[in-house]
Protein backbone atom coordinates (compact mmCIF):
# COMPACT_ATOMS: atom_id res chain seq x y z
CA UNK A 1 0.00 0.00 0.00
CA UNK A 2 2.36 2.11 0.74
CA UNK A 3 5.23 1.71 -1.85
CA UNK A 4 1.67 2.26 -4.36
CA UNK A 5 1.10 5.58 -2.79
CA UNK A 6 4.88 6.19 -3.06
CA UNK A 7 4.39 5.59 -7.13
CA UNK A 8 1.49 7.50 -7.40
CA UNK A 9 2.92 11.07 -7.50
CA UNK A 10 5.94 9.45 -9.73
CA UNK A 11 2.98 8.36 -12.20
CA UNK A 12 1.25 11.44 -11.99
CA UNK A 13 3.99 13.22 -13.11
CA UNK A 14 4.70 11.15 -15.75
CA UNK A 15 1.25 11.65 -17.19
CA UNK A 16 1.46 15.06 -17.25
CA UNK A 17 4.29 14.87 -19.00
CA UNK A 18 3.57 13.39 -22.03
CA UNK A 19 0.40 15.35 -22.01
CA UNK A 20 2.62 18.34 -22.21
CA UNK A 21 4.79 16.42 -24.74
CA UNK A 22 1.74 15.17 -26.45
CA UNK A 23 0.48 19.44 -26.37
CA UNK A 24 3.88 20.60 -27.70
CA UNK A 25 3.73 17.92 -31.10
CA UNK A 26 0.17 19.62 -31.63
CA UNK A 27 1.17 22.74 -31.09
CA UNK A 28 4.43 22.03 -33.80
CA UNK A 29 1.79 21.17 -36.24
CA UNK A 30 -0.80 23.41 -36.28
CA UNK A 31 1.43 26.38 -35.89
CA UNK A 32 3.14 25.15 -38.80
CA UNK A 33 0.69 24.67 -41.19
CA UNK A 34 -1.81 27.99 -39.96
CA UNK A 35 1.11 30.24 -38.25
CA UNK A 36 0.26 31.70 -35.29
CA UNK A 37 -2.14 34.05 -36.56
CA UNK A 38 -3.99 31.47 -38.12
CA UNK A 39 -3.58 28.57 -35.32
CA UNK A 40 -6.35 28.14 -32.86
CA UNK A 41 -5.56 26.49 -29.11
CA UNK A 42 -9.08 24.13 -29.30
CA UNK A 43 -7.49 22.70 -33.05
CA UNK A 44 -4.35 22.24 -31.12
CA UNK A 45 -6.45 20.78 -28.35
CA UNK A 46 -8.12 18.91 -30.48
CA UNK A 47 -4.71 17.35 -32.61
CA UNK A 48 -3.32 16.41 -29.51
CA UNK A 49 -6.31 14.80 -27.94
CA UNK A 50 -6.77 16.55 -24.68
CA UNK A 51 -8.85 19.42 -22.92
CA UNK A 52 -8.20 22.74 -24.38
CA UNK A 53 -8.14 24.06 -20.73
CA UNK A 54 -4.70 22.38 -20.38
CA UNK A 55 -2.78 24.50 -22.68
CA UNK A 56 -3.15 27.41 -20.35
CA UNK A 57 -2.57 25.44 -17.32
CA UNK A 58 0.57 24.04 -19.01
CA UNK A 59 1.90 26.64 -21.15
CA UNK A 60 -0.20 29.80 -20.14
CA UNK A 61 -2.31 29.82 -23.48
CA UNK A 62 -0.50 30.27 -27.43
CA UNK A 63 2.14 32.54 -26.75
CA UNK A 64 2.86 30.25 -24.09
CA UNK A 65 3.24 27.52 -26.26
CA UNK A 66 5.46 29.57 -29.29
CA UNK A 67 7.68 30.57 -26.60
CA UNK A 68 8.57 27.39 -25.52
CA UNK A 69 9.05 25.93 -28.85
CA UNK A 70 11.21 28.86 -30.15
CA UNK A 71 13.44 27.55 -26.86
CA UNK A 72 13.46 23.95 -28.06
CA UNK A 73 14.29 24.90 -31.83
CA UNK A 74 17.28 26.91 -30.05
CA UNK A 75 18.53 23.93 -27.87
CA UNK A 76 18.08 21.22 -30.87
CA UNK A 77 20.31 24.11 -32.99
CA UNK A 78 23.03 23.27 -30.49
CA UNK A 79 23.31 19.72 -31.16
CA UNK A 80 22.73 20.01 -34.78
CA UNK A 81 26.36 19.36 -36.37
CA UNK A 82 29.04 17.36 -33.64
CA UNK A 83 32.13 19.58 -32.67
CA UNK A 84 34.44 19.25 -35.42
CA UNK A 85 32.52 18.37 -38.28
CA UNK A 86 33.72 19.72 -41.82
CA UNK A 87 31.81 21.54 -44.10
CA UNK A 88 30.30 19.21 -46.12
CA UNK A 89 28.92 16.94 -43.07
CA UNK A 90 27.47 20.15 -41.44
CA UNK A 91 25.58 21.19 -44.84
CA UNK A 92 24.19 17.39 -44.39
CA UNK A 93 23.43 17.69 -41.08
CA UNK A 94 21.39 21.06 -41.39
CA UNK A 95 19.65 19.43 -44.55
CA UNK A 96 18.60 16.66 -42.54
CA UNK A 97 17.78 19.05 -39.52
CA UNK A 98 15.68 21.05 -41.68
CA UNK A 99 14.21 18.88 -44.43
CA UNK A 100 13.09 16.07 -41.86
CA UNK A 101 11.36 18.05 -39.52
CA UNK A 102 8.90 20.38 -42.15
CA UNK A 103 6.40 21.32 -39.71
CA UNK A 104 9.49 22.80 -36.85
CA UNK A 105 10.54 23.90 -39.98
CA UNK A 106 7.70 26.21 -41.11
CA UNK A 107 7.18 27.56 -38.01
CA UNK A 108 10.46 29.02 -38.48
CA UNK A 109 9.78 30.58 -41.58
CA UNK A 110 6.12 32.08 -39.48
CA UNK A 111 8.43 33.28 -37.29
CA UNK A 112 10.78 34.72 -38.87
CA UNK A 113 8.00 36.70 -41.30
CA UNK A 114 6.77 37.68 -37.42
CA UNK A 115 3.51 35.85 -37.29
CA UNK A 116 3.59 36.35 -33.85
CA UNK A 117 2.52 39.12 -31.71
CA UNK A 118 5.40 41.79 -30.22
CA UNK A 119 6.06 40.50 -26.30
CA UNK A 120 8.34 41.33 -23.36
CA UNK A 121 10.61 38.36 -24.31
CA UNK A 122 10.91 39.25 -28.43
CA UNK A 123 14.12 41.20 -27.64
CA UNK A 124 16.07 38.83 -25.51
CA UNK A 125 15.07 36.30 -28.57
CA UNK A 126 15.94 38.07 -31.37
CA UNK A 127 19.49 38.98 -29.63
CA UNK A 128 20.00 35.29 -29.32
CA UNK A 129 18.94 34.75 -32.28
CA UNK A 130 21.13 37.30 -34.12
CA UNK A 131 24.13 35.87 -31.86
CA UNK A 132 23.68 32.25 -33.03
CA UNK A 133 23.85 33.82 -36.62
CA UNK A 134 26.82 35.90 -36.17
CA UNK A 135 28.69 32.84 -34.48
CA UNK A 136 27.29 30.63 -37.30
CA UNK A 137 29.05 33.44 -39.51
CA UNK A 138 32.61 33.14 -37.62
CA UNK A 139 32.70 29.83 -38.32
CA UNK A 140 32.46 29.84 -41.40
CA UNK A 141 35.04 32.13 -41.77
CA UNK A 142 37.03 30.16 -39.24
CA UNK A 143 37.22 27.09 -42.20
CA UNK A 144 37.89 30.26 -44.79
CA UNK A 145 40.85 31.09 -43.12
CA UNK A 146 41.81 27.48 -42.13
CA UNK A 147 41.83 26.36 -45.70
CA UNK A 148 38.87 24.36 -45.12
CA UNK A 149 36.47 26.13 -47.99
CA UNK A 150 37.15 29.10 -50.27
CA UNK A 151 38.04 32.77 -49.10
CA UNK A 152 37.00 34.21 -52.21
CA UNK A 153 33.44 34.68 -51.05
CA UNK A 154 32.19 36.65 -48.28
CA UNK A 155 31.22 34.30 -45.01
CA UNK A 156 28.07 35.85 -44.83
CA UNK A 157 27.24 35.33 -48.09
CA UNK A 158 28.25 31.62 -47.90
CA UNK A 159 26.06 30.99 -44.98
CA UNK A 160 22.99 33.08 -46.68
CA UNK A 161 23.16 30.85 -49.52
CA UNK A 162 23.09 27.81 -47.33
CA UNK A 163 20.00 28.97 -45.18
CA UNK A 164 18.33 29.50 -48.13
CA UNK A 165 18.99 26.23 -50.20
CA UNK A 166 17.88 24.76 -46.75
CA UNK A 167 14.49 26.43 -45.77
CA UNK A 168 13.73 26.87 -49.69
CA UNK A 169 11.78 23.18 -49.99
CA UNK A 170 9.82 24.88 -46.96
CA UNK A 171 9.13 27.96 -48.12
CA UNK A 172 8.78 27.41 -51.69
CA UNK A 173 8.37 24.20 -52.76
CA UNK A 174 6.50 24.44 -56.22
CA UNK A 175 9.00 26.91 -57.46
CA UNK A 176 11.73 24.16 -55.89
CA UNK A 177 10.72 21.53 -57.50
CA UNK A 178 9.69 23.40 -61.02
CA UNK A 179 13.21 24.74 -60.87
CA UNK A 180 15.07 21.58 -59.88
CA UNK A 181 13.22 18.73 -60.88
CA UNK A 182 12.54 16.58 -58.16
CA UNK A 183 10.91 16.32 -54.88
CA UNK A 184 11.96 19.29 -52.09
CA UNK A 185 12.76 17.34 -49.39
CA UNK A 186 14.16 14.07 -51.11
CA UNK A 187 17.21 12.78 -50.83
CA UNK A 188 17.90 14.15 -54.52
CA UNK A 189 17.38 17.49 -53.92
CA UNK A 190 19.41 17.23 -50.32
CA UNK A 191 22.32 15.36 -52.54
CA UNK A 192 21.92 18.40 -54.94
CA UNK A 193 22.65 21.05 -52.79
CA UNK A 194 25.22 19.61 -50.73
CA UNK A 195 27.22 18.99 -54.06
CA UNK A 196 26.20 22.05 -55.53
CA UNK A 197 27.79 24.18 -52.05
CA UNK A 198 30.83 21.77 -51.87
CA UNK A 199 31.53 22.82 -55.82
CA UNK A 200 30.84 26.70 -54.82
CA UNK A 201 33.15 26.83 -51.69
CA UNK A 202 36.08 24.41 -53.34
CA UNK A 203 39.59 26.02 -52.21
CA UNK A 204 41.30 25.99 -55.31
CA UNK A 205 44.65 24.78 -55.26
Amino acid sequence: MASAARRAPQERGKAAERTRERILEAAVEEFGAKGYAGARTAAIAARAGVNQQLISYYFGGKQGLVEELRRRWARAQQSVTPPGATYAESVAAHLDATLDNPDWSRLVVWQALGDSPATAGDDEWAAAQRARLREAVERTRRRQEEGEITGDLDAEFVLLVAYALAFAPIALPRMVEGIVGVDPLSKDYREWVAGQLAAMTRRDS
